[in-house]
């Protein structure tokens, strides 16, 4: 039952409209003022709608209005009064009034009013992010809503205390205790500093040397000295990170608590666990990933205000005439695309413009909200556009991570092997990609016969010719792609973008509000991902989750395409909840010995764990295209994330296994078999 707040200084006719209110279903509480009106809505959430006369004694109704939405943004008022006009409507509309009606009107008007306003309120409290929690009994208040899920919550401490009160690990005292030795048998060899720990140093040593993290002693004299930290604190502090590590990736899954206030969870665990001191902590935030991510969602924002991201759209999406078409021409063109140049550039600029076709195709077949094709778009263009990453050295910073691996042991393919060894998978993968989802969501769609092309064409036509502010954004952008391509060695992938956007500004195309309007939980989001990376492979908690699973492994994957297989699937894994060059880091010195050892070729080993980096489909942190999908996919007009976390788990979950079973059946038992190595 709505519950409505009726606020008007005429007594008689406050009463009468809510006897007739009453008579139809709804419960009614009456204000005679602003004031109280106020005062009603900050004690009693429950009201849904409030009917509020425009003319009052003491606070108006646009006074009253605007102090309504102060503290309570969510409710929906609608504006009633006999003296209105059009200056007073608009002045209301600016407030956020829900509606606007002349005293008296229609009671059917009226009723028509409310239902639509209480049916849109969801989107309101989305807009605001105000959870919708429902009342009634104590699974419903565990089960909460997104963004609030007190039992999620609660669930997470309890993790978080288990994996900490719990007796360190046997092994990973080991790992992190053994001196190096050089020796191919150190069971340390995998960590990620392993070639700058000094000889006889253990891990313990290394993390209280690099990061100045001692612990103080006394002597018999009173004397203060400073000792490295013993392996049981260090193993602490890689349980505290695979702990937070554990109860983010449940949070960002369940939509427990808001993206940006997990991000920041992870930060405060770091701080108040003495993981890194203050400063090395900011710098784990700010990596050049983050940076461009930053970049590129800020850049996303003056292409779309110019409205180059059409004719974008109309060179890249110009075979996409049917949703058949889209999900296998296109695609795999993308994919391949992706593999020399940045994925997460191609999906900032394609991105836009399917919420663009969205809006389109959406309005013009008469519904509200088609979520299947929403999720086919975000999800099937940055899981393309993962899919790149195997097709050549040059397609992230993970390859050249296994590169320079592969290089300390003198057997580094060239550019051209590499792209032998890794561009057939990516078309195929590709496909695949299309195939899901035109079989799981193509027939749930609502929109009908879908032709991007032409939509994007017709957007287009609309502007016009180009004109100057297009041309010098256009300019910018390719000098930006050129840096990417030519300069990442140097400048990184953050510089470029950032130089790219302080020039937009000074040509007064890109203004700092536009800047401040992005995405900000996307890159908090993504900067706590690279927190999490430093801190498990610095602490050696990453190399005990690797190293936990190898020990695992039946004897056939402890060699040859068993081996491959073996290492895929960990790196799989693992990538979806660290970084992805973190993972290679991490996991490629160890593979990579396994493959020298077991005589197994290094490439084999080697270029399957930099392949199956690129497999973090199925959280929103995995990688930076899947950061940017989601940012951009809100709808235009209610503000309402299209695109949700879940959704990242459950079909990134069943293109994970896609994935391997492209990877193991097309490329290690496929045509590798034929190339051989």
């Amino acid at each position: 039952m709505a519950k409505i707040l009726l606020v008007d200084d005429e007594a008689q006719y406050r009463s009468d409209l809510a006897r007739r209110l009453n008579l139809r279903g709804f419960e009614t509480t009456e204000s005679g003022s602003g004031e109280d009106a106020i005062k009603a809505a900050r004690r009693d959430n429950d009201i849904d709608v409030v009917v509020l006369d425009l003319r009052m004694p003491g606070l108006n109704g646009e006074q009253t209005l605007a102090e309504l939405k102060k503290y309570r943004p969510a409710v929906q008022v609608i504006m009633l009064t006999g003296h209105g006009s059009l200056e007073s409507a608009m002045k209301t509309g600016k407030l956020e009034a829900y509606g606007y009606l002349e005293k008296p009107c229609e009671m059917d008007r009226l009723l028509e009013m409310i239902r639509r306003a209480r049916e849109d309120r969801p989107y309101v409290m989305a807009r605001h992010e105000i959870p919708h929690v429902e009342k009634g009994s104590l699974k419903k208040w565990l089960s909460g809503s997104h963004n609030s899920r007190p039992g999620v919550i609660l669930l997470g401490v309890l993790i978080f205390a288990a994996i900490l009160l719990a007796p360190p690990p046997k092994r990973l005292m080991d790992i992190l205790s053994a001196p190096k030795t050089g020796e191919m048998t150190d069971i340390n060899m995998g960590f990620a500093g392993y070639r700058q720990m000094q000889e006889g140093e253990s891990i313990a040593d290394y993390y209280s040397r690099k990061h100045k993290i001692f612990d103080t002693v006394v002597d018999a004299d009173g004397r203060e000295t400073t000792k490295n930290q013993t392996p049981l604190k260090v193993s602490l502090k890689a349980r505290v990170m695979l702990a937070i590590l554990i109860v983010a990736a449940v949070f960002w899954a369940t939509g427990a608590v808001p993206v940006g206030i997990t991000a920041l969870l992870v930060g405060v665990v770091m701080y108040f666990s003495g993981i890194f001191k203050p400063d090395d902590i900011a710098q784990a935030y700010a990596k050049d990933a983050v940076l461009f991510v930053f970049g590129v969602l800020a850049l996303a924002v003056a292409i779309s205000k110019t409205g180059l991201d059409r004719r974008i759209g109309l060179l890249l999406l110009g075979p996409a005439k049917s949703l058949p078409l889209l999900l296998f021409v296109f695609l795999p063109l993308l994919a391949m695309a992706c593999s020399v140049v940045s994925e997460h550039a191609l999906v900032a600029f394609i991105m836009p413009l399917f919420m663009m076709v969205y809006f389109s195709a959406t309005r013009a077949a008469g519904v509200k909200k088609d979520r299947a094709l929403a999720v086919i778009f975000g999800l099937s263009l940055c899981y393309a556009a993962n899919s790149g990453g195997p097709g050549s050295p040059a397609a992230g910073g993970r390859n050249a991570i296994m590169m320079g691996i592969l290089q300390d042991y003198n057997v580094a393919p060239t550019f051209g092997q590499w792209v032998m060894y890794g561009m057939p998978f990516v078309p195929v993968m590709a496909l695949a990609i299309g195939l899901y989802f035109y079989l799981a969501l193509g027939r749930k769609t609502k929109v009908g016969p879908l032709n991007v092309s032409r939509i994007v064409r017709q957007a287009s036509e609309q502007i016009g010719p180009m004109n100057r502010n297009e041309y010098i954004t256009a300019a910018v952008l390719l000098i930006v792609v050129v840096l990417w391509i030519g300069a990442s060695d140097t400048l990184g992938m953050g510089g470029p973008i950032i130089m790219g956007l302080v020039a937009l500004n000074m040509m007064r195309i890109l203004k700092w509000r536009d800047i401040t309007s992005i995405h900000w939980e996307v890159v908090a989001l993504y900067a706590s991902a690279s927190a999490l990376g430093k801190g498990l492979a610095e602490t050696g908690g990453a190399l005990y989750m690797a190293d936990g699973f190898l020990r695992i492994l039946p004897e056939f994957m402890q060699s040859g395409s068993g081996l491959a297989m073996a290492a895929s699937l960990f790196t799989g894994l693992t990538t979806n909840f660290m970084s992805d060059g973190a993972t290679v880091s991490a996991i490629g010195p160890i593979t990579v010995p396994m493959a020298t050892i077991s005589g197994t070729h290094p490439w084999m080993v080697g270029l399957v764990t930099a392949f199956a980096s690129s497999f973090a489909h199925m959280l929103v942190i995995g990688t930076p295209s899947n950061a940017i999908a989601y940012a951009m996919a809100k709808d235009p007009v209610t503000g309402e994330q299209l695109l949700e976390l879940s959704d990242f788990l459950k079909h990134g979950a069943v293109v994970l296994v896609l994935s391997f079973a492209v990877l193991w059946g097309w490329t290690i038992y496929g045509y590798w078999q034929y190339i051989g190595f």
